[in-house]
């Protein structure tokens, strides 16, 4: 029977492995890199609470798209401060923790990764039964939304325990990997193939919504009146939804890539060489959707500013149209009183019968 090690202390398990944690990491250095570590969690904690705020406070956005992605914002909050907690047991401090205290570190980090990745893949089943359905939003109720967001945390909270609830090398180390000194290679396997295989099926999915609506545009454009922003708004989302994607998947894919070939027990590979650069980048993706929220649509924007200089709401500009369709949307004619868009949706312009009746007038 083999020997369980859970009393000892980290530096055990990186000797066994011969994993680097960056003596040199001390004077200068170190405090350059938590300045700015300090200075881009700051940045992370401030933007994506203006994004919850805005969700909450901007009535245009209460609809299910917009809480999966204030939700969304919230992971990215979770990961600084994950990113927090890993600033200050990093380096030569690695070798000083117990084992339960490296196991909340990593659960933290890959319990954010979790809770991104199931709202952008519930984020992709939301866009597919909407569009599908040829309508701007989808039939979700609050409550089913609340139950979404409940399973989201569920589903992040339980994949970052996974290796602490036993699937770790504690009791055979030599199945240790090097990036990870406590979990087992078959872990890392299990674990980065896991999320390629999601983040494949997201960007497939997206991008044959992507192609369906913009055949829908072309299609409907001809027998429709409505303006040129309007007809093109269900597009104008989508790239909103595929950029954020794009950005999550080029941040954390070169990280999952590195625990991959970890866990295959590469040699050879130079993973220790990068793996810092890899989780800078994937610091940087919390970092990067705020400021894709802002700059796709000017509404949330328009929100968030007046809420940094505490100024009154400006009613003309809430009847301005944003860039995504919070603005650009009209009452449907079924009993669910849910939205659809104008032009593109219904192939004529929603209120058509009103917009006649003024002219007349």
């Amino acid at each position: 029977m083999n020997e369980c090690y859970y009393d000892k202390r980290m530096d055990f398990f990186y000797n066994q492995t011969k994993t680097d944690t960056a003596d040199e990491w001390t004077g200068p250095q170190l405090i350059v890199v938590l300045c700015f570590g300090t200075f881009f969690c700051l940045f992370i904690f401030i933007s994506n609470s203006l994004v919850i705020a805005a969700v909450v406070r901007n009535k245009r956005f209460h609809f299910p798209f917009y809480y999966l992605l204030a939700n969304l914002a919230a992971a990215d909050f979770f990961a600084g401060i994950a990113y927090v907690f890993l600033m200050f047991n990093t380096g030569p401090v690695s070798k000083t923790l117990t084992v339960n205290r490296w196991f909340l570190r990593q659960g933290l980090l890959d319990t954010s990764l979790t809770a991104s990745l199931v709202n952008l893949l519930v984020i992709a089943v939301e866009r597919y039964m909407s569009i599908m359905r040829m309508k701007i939003h989808s039939n979700l109720t609050k409550k089913r939304v609340t139950f979404l967001i409940i399973s989201i945390w569920a589903i992040a909270i339980f994949m970052g325990a996974v290796p602490t609830l036993g699937w770790n090398c504690l009791c055979d180390i030599t199945v240790c990997s090097s990036l990870a000194p406590i979990y087992s290679r078959s872990y890392l396997v299990f674990w980065s193939v896991l999320n390629l295989v999601v983040f494949f099926i997201m960007v497939v999915v997206y991008i044959r919504i992507y192609m369906y609506v913009q055949r829908k545009t072309n299609v409907l454009s001809s027998h429709t009146s409505g303006s040129i922003s309007r007809r093109r708004t269900p597009v104008k989302l989508m790239k909103t939804v595929m950029t954020v994607l794009g950005a999550f998947v080029v941040c954390w894919t070169p990280g999952l890539v590195v625990l991959l070939l970890d866990g295959l027990n590469c040699t050879y590979c130079g993973i220790q060489d990068v793996k810092r650069w890899f989780l800078l980048l994937a610091l940087l993706n919390s970092v990067m959707n705020p400021i894709i929220y802002s700059y796709k649509d000017d509404e949330m924007w328009g929100t968030m500013k007046r809420m940094i200089f505490c100024s009154s709401v400006d009613k003309s500009q809430d009847r301005r149209s944003s860039r995504i369709p919070s603005t650009v949307l009209c009452r449907s004619t079924d009993t669910s009183g849910h939205y659809i868009e104008d032009g593109i949706i219904q192939g004529t312009i929603c209120g058509k019968g009103d917009l006649g009746d003024k002219g007349n007038s």
